[in-house]
């Protein structure tokens, strides 16, 4: 397995924001390790998020660029803060409920909470997601305890064949419900 990173990270390429559930790479050698980790630094990894979030984004197809770095508060935030690292964020409406928005999320950077904190910035924040705004009420109605936040595939060259791979998973039960409960109430 590989060594590089701290050892009880062995072969993690790339995290999840806790909470987020959904697909990862792992390596499982030294030189896959450095190639993926190369291939995330210079972006030329697909990473797509599903996100429900409150209300519907106007318009309904768009891009955050906008830069993100440690809340002022310093209470384990982020913020889009001037200076801060470069960050985009391209989402598309997949599905408009009444009470929320079904997002498809490519993301072009990959700082910490961004698309959460780029989804609060729209005052659109992903339902269940109190850190940065979330309504508990809908959060509560719909039977999330976290942020509605999935990472639905991930593709990228394997590290040695180069062939192209992509990587899709199912939303867990939590979010699954909660998105079955947003599409009754909208009937």
């Amino acid at each position: 397995s590989a060594t590089s990173g701290a050892a009880e990270r062995q072969g993690i390429v790339h995290r999840l924001d806790a909470n987020t559930t959904g697909a990862m790479v792992v390596a499982k050698s030294e030189h896959a390790y450095s190639r993926l980790k190369r291939a995330f630094k210079e972006r030329t990894v697909d990473k797509r998020y599903h996100a429900l979030v409150q209300g519907h984004p106007d318009p309904l197809r768009g891009t955050v660029d906008a830069p993100i770095d440690r809340h002022p508060a310093g209470d384990g935030r982020f913020a889009v803060v001037a200076g801060g690292k470069e960050s985009v964020t391209h989402y598309d409406t997949v599905e408009a409920f009444r009470a929320a928005s079904l997002l498809d999320i490519k993301l072009e950077t990959g700082r910490t909470h961004q698309i959460r904190v780029h989804m609060s910035a729209l005052r659109h924040p992903c339902v269940g997601d109190m850190m940065y705004g979330a309504d508990p009420t809908l959060a509560a109605r719909l039977g999330v305890s976290r942020q509605w936040l999935h990472a639905v595939s991930l593709a990228f060259e394997h590290p040695v064949t180069g062939e192209w791979m992509t990587f899709t998973t199912d939303y867990p039960d939590d979010l699954a419900h909660a998105l079955k409960v947003v599409g009754e109430e909208s009937r």
